[in-house]
């Protein structure tokens, strides 16, 4: 009997570390090749390691919420007789941050070389949507988020037909539970409070998984980046009213919900880009090299139940107001569900983000590095104002954008909000050809 330690691969992009997210085997296992193994994930994506060789368990290379670098020992097998070992390859192409929709599996099979490290070749193995959720060796396929969420409503997993890739199951399949799923869980767990003195019982939370990747993410932006927020408020009454009367004029395509600011406000950006394309860029700090750009490549902050993303709407300067309304709701879907490429989820050069009704009077949003602004939307309200004499109530919204003041000094960003204040209380200069 052999021994084979099967490091950690190259996931692509100059992965250098994996997080552990979670165990499919423990020691003493036997696992067939093939099977799937650990989730983990690297900065970019989860990704499914399946077993590169057929054997028993005998250790493994770090615990659920570990770090292990590339290349080092992730898995140990025994393995009966002589067994092929798989071949080192160029690198998987992972998806994004969202539940694991892709797997890496070995190679073509060489001579065993017992004792020493190899790394697997790997390669994505192609979604097939629709599929059975139990289709990986009888494992139903999820996130361990969605795990820990069934878990705790007492839902069955496996009496849910997931409708992701290979028939994983996405946030939206959990929701939409069958009745025959749910278990009754309730009254379970319940403990009575004590009558007669106050807890001093707290819960010790590990930041593992995605939000860690976004503490580390807002920490260095905070931390390398001299921020500075510019407020100035805006007369959006006769955007609003612009956007009542298209969403009351039959004039949208059929079938597509009714405008927000979103949108609007994003034709808008666009343009105050156009006269400020400085705001539109991404500074590389290591090399001291500014990347200006020409198109739009427009980041939309979008809230999840597992934490902040940004997916992004490519060339978003090419589209017109219904696509780009059509753009942002059909990206910001995809990654609450998980279902967002990693292409969507990566390469925007400015970001907008809302609250909507709770976007407050103003915010200081954090620059989505290594891009050197964001605009926040606050919340549109009626308020009080003086116009031209006297006092009369009007829509006012407030426009936080924050800067990288190492490459925008306040004067440009003060033009470049002025700009924009222009456009969305004269939107008709929105839809205005270029010359």
């Amino acid at each position: 009997m052999s021994k084979f330690v099967f490091t950690l691969p190259d996931l692509g992009e100059g992965t250098v570390e994996a997080e552990v997210l979670e165990w499919y085997v423990a020691v003493g296992d036997e696992v067939t090749e093939g099977a799937p193994m650990v989730d983990v994930m690297t900065d970019k994506a989860n990704v499914e390691v399946p077993a590169p060789v057929s054997g028993t368990v005998t250790s493994l290379g770090g615990a659920v919420g570990d770090i292990v670098p590339v290349g080092a020992p992730l898995i140990t097998f025994a393995l009966a007789g002589t067994v092929a070992a798989p071949t080192a390859s160029e690198p998987v192409e992972p998806e994004e941050i969202t539940p694991a929709e892709q797997s890496i599996k070995p190679g073509a099979p060489a001579a065993p070389v017992p004792e020493q490290p190899h790394k697997p070749e790997v390669q994505a193995q192609a979604p097939q949507p629709g599929a059975s959720n139990t289709a990986t060796g009888g494992r139903v396929i999820t996130s361990p988020a969605i795990r820990k969420q069934a878990a705790e409503a007492g839902i069955d997993l496996t009496q849910i037909q997931g409708t992701g890739p290979r028939g994983r199951i996405l946030r939206r399949d959990l929701e939409q539970a069958p009745i025959a799923a749910r278990g009754s869980t309730a009254g379970a767990n319940a403990v009575s409070p004590s009558a007669s003195s106050p807890s001093a019982a707290a819960e010790e939370i590990k930041i593992r998984g995605v939000r860690r990747v976004i503490a580390q993410r807002l920490s260095a932006s905070k931390q390398n980046i001299p921020h500075f927020t510019y407020v100035e408020e805006v007369d959006v009454t006769a955007l609003d009213a612009l956007r009542v009367s298209l969403n009351t004029s039959q004039a949208e395509p059929a079938g597509i919900p009714a405008l927000t600011y979103l949108p609007l406000v994003s034709l808008a950006l666009m343009q105050a880009l156009e006269a400020h394309p400085l705001c539109n860029a991404r500074y590389l700090g290591e090399s001291e090299t500014l990347e200006r750009f020409d198109a739009v490549h427009l980041g939309i902050a979008t809230q999840t139940d597992t934490g902040l993303k940004v997916p992004v709407v490519h060339d978003a300067q090419r589209q017109t107001l219904w696509g780009l309304a059509e753009q942002i709701r059909s990206v910001t879907r995809d990654a609450r569900d998980g279902s967002a490429s990693r292409e969507t989820l990566s390469g925007s050069t400015i970001t907008i983000t809302s609250l909507g009704k709770l976007g407050g009077i103003v915010s200081t949003p954090v620059i989505n590095a290594p891009e050197v602004a964001i605009i926040g939307l606050n919340k549109a309200v009626p308020r009080p104002v003086v116009l031209d004499g006297s006092v009369v109530v009007r829509t006012m919204m407030n426009i936080s954008g924050s800067f990288d003041h190492r490459i925008i000094d306040g004067f440009d960003a003060a033009s470049f909000i002025d700009t924009l204040k222009t456009l969305l209380e004269q939107p008709g200069l929105i839809f205005i050809p270029k010359p």
